[in-house]
C-alpha cells in the first residue's frame, strides 16, 4: 500500500527511483565516514579494542606532534605532483598527435589505452618483477643496451620511490589522453579556420584556440587525477612491498594503512585519515574556484 502510493503519485515517483541509491550511499559512504570521525576521537587499538573510550583531540595532537606527518606529507605531495604532471604532459601530447591525420590512429588509440584497461593490481606486480635488481628487464636493458650499472631499485630509498612513480605514470597517462582527445574533437573546426585567416601558425592556434578551450574540459580530470593519485595506495604498496626499504617509501594512505592494519592503531589511523580528508576537501574547493570547473568551455 505504502509503495503503491509512492509509485502512483507522479510527484513522489522520482523520489521512489532515487531511494534505493540513496539508501546504498548512506550505508557504504556516509556510515563509514561518520564512524571514522567517531573513531578518531577514541583510543581504539589492539589493547583497547572492546573497551575504547573518548579521548577528545589526543589522537590529533599525537599526529601533529610527530615528524612523520610532515615527512610523509612532503613525499605525498612529490608523488602527486610528479605523477599528475607526467600524466597531463604525456596524455595531452599523445592526444594532440592522435587528433591529427595519422595512419592507423585507431590502432594506436587502442594500444595506448591498454595500460589503463589492465587491472592496476596486475600492472603493479608486473612492474615490480621488471624492477628486480638481478633478473628484472629494466636492469637488463640498462646493462645490455646502455652499459649502465644495475640500479638497486628496492634497496635504495630514492630509487624505491622512483619505481612506483614510473609505474603509476605508465598507468595514468591514458586517462588524460582520452579526456584530452575528447576535448580536442569537440572544438569547432571553424575556430581553426578563423585562426588560419588571421595568419596564425601551429603554435598560435595551440596557444589561442586549443589550450583555452581544452582547459575547462581538462581541469576536472586534473582535479580527479590529483585526488586519485594522492589516495593511490595499490601501486606504491604493491611495487615497494609495503614501504620497502624500512618504511622509507610511504605516502599518507600507505602510512595510515600500515598504522591501522599492521600496528592496530585504529583511532590514530582514523585521526590521520580525517586530516587527509580535510586536506583533499580544501583542495577540491580551491580547485573548483580557481579553474571555474562548473562553467562551460564555450561561454
Amino acid at each position: 500500500m505504502f509503495l503503491s502510493r509512492f509509485t502512483s503519485d507522479r510527484r513522489l515517483f522520482p523520489y521512489t527511483l532515487v531511494l534505493p541509491t540513496a539508501i546504498v550511499m548512506l550505508i557504504v559512504v556516509l556510515y563509514p565516514l561518520i564512524y571514522n570521525f567517531i573513531l578518531a576521537f577514541k583510543n581504539m587499538s589492539m589493547y583497547h579494542f572492546q573497551d575504547s573510550t573518548f579521548v577528545g583531540f589526543r589522537q590529533f595532537a599525537e599526529v601533529f606532534g610527530q615528524r612523520e606527518l610532515y615527512w610523509v606529507f612532503g613525499k605525498t605531495v612529490v608523488w602527486t605532483v610528479v605523477n599528475v604532471f607526467f600524466h597531463v604532459t604525456i596524455g595531452v601530447t599523445i592526444a594532440l598527435i592522435l587528433n591529427g591525420r595519422i595512419y592507423g590512429g585507431g590502432i594506436f588509440r587502442s594500444l595506448l589505452i591498454l595500460p589503463w584497461a589492465v587491472p592496476q593490481y596486475i600492472s603493479a606486480l608486473t612492474w615490480k618483477g621488471m624492477f628486480n635488481h638481478e633478473y628484472g628487464s629494466v636492469n637488463l636493458i640498462l646493462m645490455k643496451v646502455f652499459h649502465h650499472a644495475p640500479i638497486p631499485w628496492f634497496s635504495d630509498a630514492t630509487w624505491a620511490f622512483v619505481a612506483p612513480i614510473i609505474t603509476n605514470v605508465w598507468l595514468g597517462f591514458p586517462f588524460m589522453m582520452i579526456v584530452a582527445l575528447g576535448g580536442l574533437q569537440s572544438i569547432p573546426h571553424e575556430l581553426y579556420e578563423a585562426a588560419d585567416l588571421d595568419g596564425a601558425g601551429a603554435l598560435g592556434k595551440l596557444r589561442n584556440v586549443t589550450i583555452p578551450l581544452l582547459r575547462p574540459i581538462l581541469a576536472p580530470a586534473v582535479v580527479l587525477g590529483t585526488i586519485w593519485t594522492f589516495n593511490n595506495m595499490n601501486v606504491i604498496w604493491l611495487v615497494t612491498g609495503g614501504g620497502l626499504p624500512a618504511d622509507k617509501t610511504h605516502i599518507l594512505v600507505t602510512y595510515i594503512y600500515k598504522a591501522a592494519f599492521t600496528y592496530y592503531r585504529y583511532s590514530y589511523a582514523a585521526a590521520f585519515s580525517v586530516i587527509v580528508f580535510f586536506l583533499l576537501l580544501g583542495f577540491v574547493f580551491a580547485s573548483m574556484r580557481y579553474f571555474k570547473i562548473t562553467e562551460s568551455a564555450f561561454e
